[in-house]
């Protein structure tokens, strides 16, 4: 699993990576170039048939962008350099720039874009070896109208560590950035590749070695992680011939309410294809002749109810069962009622398993927060920007903003952990470790996504799983399978019945892998 590291863990990493790892810099620039052109040739084989464009600026980002030219060069492939920032070179920069001046390539300076056009558009590929991760203010001059060029005119674009103009720490834009195809970073994500608007300009991520060993960069006390297939594997315990249902994970889903009984199948159904043992879905008792309808795998648990939502009373059925389940999730169409608050505060007093507050259960907490610090039971909240606003009472353009640092430090105020949903999620521990998941697309963005995810989760916490490593998994799980629906039947048409329908696909993708890693 790669981590995500700010600019300074970043320049931590390289600096170790010498003085304590033994490896040269020089070394590090030359894999990255490398590391440059293998995936280039993933997207194009045959490279010789291509001409190249690599603009370079005068830092290690415009020497890695050297190095690549030179590779390039030496393997047939038609390229040329231009140099944004002039050539006053330091360093192992400098050292790549003498070699590839003295090889004879076509180098060019370049003072301004003034007809610059037809350039870029003469090279079949542009690399953008501009900026790193070292730039915070405002690009202007020349390199501004380069970018500008850049962007309108090529036709395929790779960027070297983080697109020229994007801050690798905040995703803001440094007044105009390079949008890539595709980005090449090193040794792990940059956290501004995941916020916005950064992430639209990064287009695809690699994260290549270069040779940095592992202990290095585990030493920089690096608290984000980018959820990958080998970490949901760690997270889904295998199955043993000699078991039964009970050992799945026997699981307890309270939602539902008049007119929202959709939400309360959505949930227990993916519960049931996420791999629960045993699914029980308490639901108002006027409302069970539906469910029941509805639900073929899952059990239902009628509670007490008042005019379509369930009453008080309900919260002593409730606690009388909790003690034969191993997870309990609380909210999906639950509806807004003091109802709702008092059941949830029940649970949250007495439970023993683990709780997840999601949708109308996350409303209700927002109400009273004093029930979750005095919860005897671990906690997981799953809410999208405006719930968050609510728990906080943070506005949605900061929470936005600071995804992060609001995650980070809710999770340790209310000791529970949170999956922040998003384009890229983030799920946060109470100790302050962070996984941003990478799965999903915007096909995501329909009624029902939310009550699919919950089941998911409630899922894999029944079944033994840390409870932050359960949401980080469920997470990953639902995108890839809204992935999988996105390219069965259009983004446009995923619906929440559709994800359900990919999360076996999902589950297959991601746990074959450790069948063929057997053969």
């Amino acid at each position: 699993m790669k981590k995500a590291c700010y600019a300074r863990q970043m320049r931590g990493i390289d600096r170790a990576a010498e003085e304590i790892g033994a490896v040269p810099s020089v070394v590090l620039m030359e894999n990255a170039a490398i590391a440059v052109v293998d995936e280039l040739k993933k997207n194009f084989p045959d490279l010789t048939e291509k001409e190249v464009a690599v603009f370079c600026g005068k830092g290690n980002n415009g020497g890695d962008g050297l190095a690549a030219a030179r590779h390039l060069y030496n393997a047939g492939v038609r390229t040329r350099v231009f140099l944004v920032c002039g050539n006053d070179f330091s360093g192992d920069a400098e050292t790549n720039f003498d070699i590839v001046n003295r090889m004879g390539m076509d180098i060019e300076t370049v003072t301004d874009a003034e007809g610059f056009d037809y350039m870029i558009r003469a090279h079949d590929i542009v690399i953008d070896a501009i900026f790193g991760t070292g730039i915070h203010g405002e690009i202007g001059g020349a390199a501004a109208d380069i970018i500008t060029a850049i962007n309108e005119n090529a036709r395929y674009i790779l960027s070297v560590d983080v697109p020229s103009g994007i801050d690798s720490d905040t995703g803001r834009i440094c007044g105009v950035c390079v949008k890539a195809n595709k980005t090449v970073t090193f040794a792990a994500y940059k956290i501004g590749m995941m916020k916005f608007p950064a992430a639209d300009f990064c287009g695809e991520i690699a994260v290549r070695d270069i040779s940095i060993p592992e202990y290095i960069i585990n030493g920089q006390n690096i608290n984000i992680s980018v959820t990958d297939d080998d970490f949901v594997r760690s997270v889904i315990p295998p199955r043993g011939s000699n078991s039964q249902k009970g050992d799945y994970g026997k699981v307890l889903i309270i939602a539902g309410s008049r007119g929202m009984t959709g939400a309360a199948y959505l949930a227990a159904d993916s519960a049931v294809t996420a791999g629960s043992g045993l699914v029980t879905l308490g639901i108002c008792e006027e409302l069970n002749p539906i469910a029941e309808i509805k639900t073929t795998e899952a059990m239902t648990l009628p509670l007490p109810c008042s005019n379509g939502h369930i009453s008080e009373a309900a919260a002593d059925v409730i606690l009388n069962k909790l003690s034969s389940f191993d997870a309990v999730l609380i909210g999906p169409g639950l509806g807004r009622s003091q109802e709702v608050e008092y059941i949830l505060g029940q649970v949250l007093k007495y439970s023993k398993i683990p709780v997840v507050i999601d949708a109308d259960g996350i409303n209700a907490a927002a109400r009273n927060m004093d029930m979750v610090k005095n919860s005897s039971c671990p906690v997981i909240f799953t809410p999208h920007t405006v719930e968050m606003s609510r728990l906080t009472g943070y506005d949605r353009d900061y929470i936005e903003q600071n995804r992060f640092e609001v995650s980070a430090a809710f999770a340790e105020k209310y000791g529970a952990s949170i999956l922040l949903k998003g384009h890229r999620t983030i799920v946060t521990a109470p100790d302050g470790i962070q996984y941003i998941n990478i799965t999903g697309n915007p096909g995501l963005a329909t009624g029902g996504s939310g009550d699919v995810l919950a089941g998911i989760l409630t899922s894999l916490a029944a079944r033994g799983a840390d409870e932050t490593a359960a949401a980080a998994a469920a997470a990953y799980i639902h995108g890839l399978a809204g992935d999988i629906a996105a390219q069965k039947y259009g983004e446009e048409s995923v619906t929440a019945i559709r994800v359900i329908k990919c999360i076996p696909d999902a589950l297959c993708h991601i746990l074959q892998v450790e069948k063929r890693n057997k053969l």
